[in-house]
């Protein structure tokens, strides 16, 4: 449970939260960084970790649930114009099925 009660959330940077992002960054540097044992949340507040989730369908805190759907689309947006700009290190194919994948998380959150 959290101060608000039993809701789960989502974590402010919702966009780099979870295992795949971590993940990431460790191919990336050879190190994976450990998960918070607090963050802040999409709402404002700071919970434990485990009261968090990446999945919309587990995600209880209505405004929680909002913060991750406009992060997801302004994420979206942004791969979507940096696709289009000359010199890009990924292939149109590669940011189309980004936007796709966080536009539809934008749908599962809203």
């Amino acid at each position: 449970m959290t101060e608000d009660g039993p809701h789960v959330h989502v974590e402010r940077k919702v966009v780099e939260a979870g295992a795949a992002f971590r993940g990431a960054v460790g191919s990336l540097l050879g190190v994976v960084p450990d998960a918070p044992a607090v963050v802040t949340t999409g709402c404002g507040l700071q919970v434990p970790y485990a009261s968090t989730s990446t999945r919309p369908e587990s995600v209880t805190c209505l405004p929680c649930r909002e913060h991750a759907r406009r992060e997801h689309l302004r994420f979206a947006e942004q791969v979507e114009n940096l696709s289009r700009m000359p010199g890009v290190a990924i292939t149109r194919e590669q940011a189309a099925a980004a936007v796709a994948r966080h536009r539809g998380l934008a749908d599962r959150f809203a």
